[in-house]
């Protein structure tokens, strides 16, 4: 096994280990985080009824600037989604990432926001 199949193997188990614990509702649906090389992702989702409620992304999206500035951009974005929603509260899901850096910014955007988790 090499050395980047081994990494993808720890970051998929790592995010198996905390999807099994975190599950989203109606009244507190999921965020979930998606950070690739070019573009960052966010969703909320009722795993109740299978649907994903609000969600935003750089992709299409006319953002310049750093990965962590297009981060905290999504948060501010998803927060405002979720406010339409009328959502108060969410569970964080880091999809097996760390909690450093781009995560963190995009967290602290949605707190900045008023979101709660």
């Amino acid at each position: 096994m090499g050395v980047l199949d081994k990494k993808t193997l720890n970051r998929s188990l790592r995010a198996a280990r905390v999807r099994a614990k975190v599950t989203g509702t109606a009244e507190r649906p999921r965020l979930t985080v998606t950070i690739s090389n070019k573009h960052i992702s966010a969703q909320l989702i009722d795993d109740g009824a299978h649907n994903t409620i609000a969600a935003a992304t750089t992709v299409g999206a006319k953002q310049t600037g750093t990965m962590t500035e297009q981060a905290t951009w999504v948060g501010k974005e998803i927060a405002k989604k979720a406010k339409k929603a009328k959502i108060t509260t969410v569970v964080f899901d880091r999809n097996g990432r760390k909690y450093a850096q781009r995560l963190a910014a995009l967290a602290d955007a949605v707190r900045g926001e008023g979101l709660e988790f």
